[in-house]
């Protein structure tokens, strides 16, 4: 339940593509596939082109910043 607002959030945003930030540092962009009460899965795209996916623990994340169309 410590990270339930988090993933109320995610949810709010599914499908759409968001920025995170994790406690790291690290920042992942992509469209939200999945999200359950322990992680979020991103459709990310890598350089050559391809669809690729990312999952990214709930608990690291810092901050999430929807992308504007």
């Amino acid at each position: 339940m410590k990270h339930q607002h988090v993933e109320n959030m995610l949810i709010r945003y599914r499908g759409d593509t968001v920025f995170i930030k994790t406690i790291s540092g690290e920042v992942y962009e992509g469209a939200i596939r999945d999200v359950t009460n322990d992680y979020v899965a991103l459709k990310t795209t890598t350089d050559s082109g391809e669809d690729d996916m990312t999952i990214v623990l709930l608990h690291a994340i810092e901050s999430i910043r929807p992308q504007r169309n």
